[in-house]
């Protein structure tokens, strides 16, 4: 009784005293900002066509589903064009400042209304890659995803050199932030134009309470028991979001793999051959032939892709099979956007796929990434910072923008 005791102790210590995977929710952080920039720079010529008022899926069409499915969508606010730009734009500059990692807290709410509010406007548009990145950027508000790799890490860096010089760090974009983006939430609750079932707005408006007494708690009573109290709940609700993103992406290879075993394709061997000879996934038709000649291939690729879907989510207790099944699977992915032309879903997958990636690979990649960064003669501290290795930087100042 007393081991066991002791091992519920040490669990409950580990899950509350720090965010677990900092690096694996910094990589999905990096990852799905960028799929979804890319995307949206791809398509800034055809995005009237897309998602403008006037197009296939027009205004009102989409007014009378959203009556019906009640999803959160500020492209709905208003059928103006200039609202239209201004929403793509907030879309576009949410997903940089999240994939720098600049107020990740505040910029990951932004992301995840840009691509709800996209997506939702007209739910037609995406190649499955996007229902992904439509959970995805919910779940990443409940990370501490910029703990590392960020200019959030750079920062507290600087901060902490501040304070050891017995300087007093003073956050005014924190609050200025906050009351902004108060008072907008206000205005449109108070307009009524949220017109969303209560799950968004409710996560909007907690989001901003929680942002305010952060601060409040870190301005003044950075070392008391308040700020201590904080930390744990933020610890918990970050490991709590990191285990649905790794339960999300387990469930989404198990019901793809248990689903392609039931179809008869998939069972005599043939089912890759058919996509690779479809018009619409065909942009590289020779390298299709190429692949679809032989059929000894056709039928490994098949069968292999079952086996590897349905077994992956088994082989999460063996570190070895499961970082070998990784790999097999981010190298479908790639041949996927590649031969098949689906470069968005793939990238979301591979992004999902990186939060199973080993520690000690993230830190080794993030250490060969710094040492190929050019070293600035007025930046001596920030280099040395960088030699020490991404896992000395330590945790962002509390401020109402992170």
């Amino acid at each position: 009784m007393n081991r066991f005791a002791l091992a519920v102790s040490r669990g409950i210590a580990r899950v509350t005293e720090s965010p677990l995977g900092p690096y694996q929710s910094a990589v999905i952080r990096i990852g799905f900002s960028v799929t979804w920039l890319l995307f949206l720079l791809r398509e800034f010529p055809h995005r009237q066509e897309l998602y403008g008022p006037d197009g296939p899926w027009s205004w009102n069409l989409a007014q009378q589903l959203t009556s019906v499915n009640e999803a959160f969508t500020a492209l709905l606010w208003s059928n103006g064009q200039i609202w239209f730009e201004l929403c793509y734009l907030l879309a576009v500059v949410s997903s940089v400042l999240l994939l720098l990692g600049w107020r990740s807290r505040t910029s990951s709410v932004l992301f995840m209304v840009g691509v709800l509010s996209l997506q939702n406007r007209s739910v037609f548009m995406g190649d499955g890659g996007d229902n992904v990145l439509h959970l995805m950027s919910i779940y990443l508000v409940f990370t501490r995803c910029g703990r590392v790799w960020s200019l959030d890490a750079r920062r507290a860096v600087r901060g902490e050199a501040a304070r050891a010089r017995g300087e007093r760090v003073h956050d005014r974009t924190g609050p200025v932030l906050w009351a902004g983006f108060g008072l907008v939430l206000g205005a449109v609750t108070l307009a009524g134009r949220l017109g969303s079932d209560w799950p968004v707005p409710a996560l909007l408006w907690t989001v901003w309470a929680a942002l305010g007494l952060w601060w409040l708690v870190g301005r003044f009573a950075a070392d008391g028991e308040p700020r201590i109290l904080l930390d744990v709940i933020a610890n918990v609700v970050h490991n709590g979001a990191l285990l649905v993103i790794m339960a999300e992406a387990c469930l989404i290879y198990a019901t793809a793999g248990w689903y392609k075993v039931q179809g008869s394709r998939w069972q005599d061997g043939t089912a890759v051959y058919y996509p690779l000879h479809l018009d619409s996934f065909s942009p590289w038709p020779a390298l299709a032939d190429l692949l679809s000649a032989n059929g000894t291939v056709v039928m490994l690729v098949t069968y292999g892709t079952v086996m590897v879907q349905v077994a992956f989510p088994f082989t999460l207790f063996n570190r070895r099979v499961k970082n070998v099944l990784l790999a097999a699977m981010m190298t479908e992915h790639a041949v996927i956007a590649v031969v098949l032309g689906l470069p968005f879903f793939s990238l979301a997958m591979i992004a999902t796929d990186a939060v199973f990636l080993p520690t000690s690979f993230l830190r080794r990649l993030g250490g060969r990434v710094a040492r190929v960064r050019p070293v600035r003669l007025g930046d001596r501290r920030g280099a040395a910072a960088r030699a020490t290795g991404p896992e000395r930087e330590p945790e962002p100042e509390p401020a109402a923008g992170t």
